[in-house]
């Protein structure tokens, strides 16, 4: 029985594969090319949120990046997780020495959706670990298509911190993208009120909108 179970469940891999193409090029029966693979070389960026907290960005969300971050996000490819993952890993040895990893916590309807956390799997894709010390405190809408303006208030007071540490205690967000900002300041207030210290934050990729260039839409 334990063996058919793992040949189904290899077969149904196995099909998922052979269905796939690579968000960059199309290419069929692959979830990655490796010409793909190589855009995934970081090109970190070191930002502000509007409430001045550092932030570390591994890639640019733009062309195969943004894609492949869209199917993780979207398509349950998390296989992509991986590739992805790797490149935060230096940022985050760098960074987060000595402190505690934090991911931005994931609304209940994104849970159920994908069946997963993206900030979290991307931690672990690093080689690293997080404690899950958000939670939401009350719903807030959708993100997309508000400005920083409009993101600030529809995040405002939407996290609580659960303090599992000493007070104090130095800590690093992590989150997917980077928009506005709105989303990791609110985390960083919730984590002030609990007595924690939010030194920075990494995120795997930065909006060309946060860069100074044209605006793109980020799902949450």
């Amino acid at each position: 029985m334990r063996t058919d179970h793992w040949l189904r469940l290899a077969r149904e891999a196995l099909a998922f594969l052979l269905a796939a193409t690579c968000p960059g090029c199309d290419h069929p029966g692959t979830l990655l090319c490796a010409e793909c693979r190589m855009l995934f070389a970081p090109r970190p960026q070191r930002l502000t949120t509007p409430q001045g907290l550092p932030v570390h960005a591994a890639l640019v969300y733009e062309g195969v990046v943004a894609r492949s971050i869209r199917r993780l996000k979207e398509d349950g490819a998390t296989m992509l997780a991986r590739p992805l993952g790797a490149a935060m890993e230096d940022i985050l040895d760098e960074v987060a020495s000595g402190a505690v990893i934090v991911p931005v916590p994931t609304s209940r309807a994104a849970f159920r959706r994908r069946g997963y956390r993206v900030p979290e799997l991307l931690v672990r894709r690093a080689a690293q670990r997080s404690q899950r010390m958000l939670v939401a405190a009350r719903r807030t809408g959708d993100q997309r298509g508000l400005g920083r303006d409009a993101r600030a208030r529809n995040v405002a007071g939407s996290m609580r911190a659960r303090r599992t540490l000493p007070r104090d205690a130095r800590v690093v967000i992590v989150d997917d993208v980077l928009t506005t900002g709105a989303t990791l300041d609110e985390a960083a207030r919730a984590l002030r009120a609990a007595g924690l210290q939010p030194i920075c934050a990494v995120t795997l990729a930065a909006t060309p909108r946060h860069l100074g260039a044209s605006e793109v839409t980020v799902s949450t």
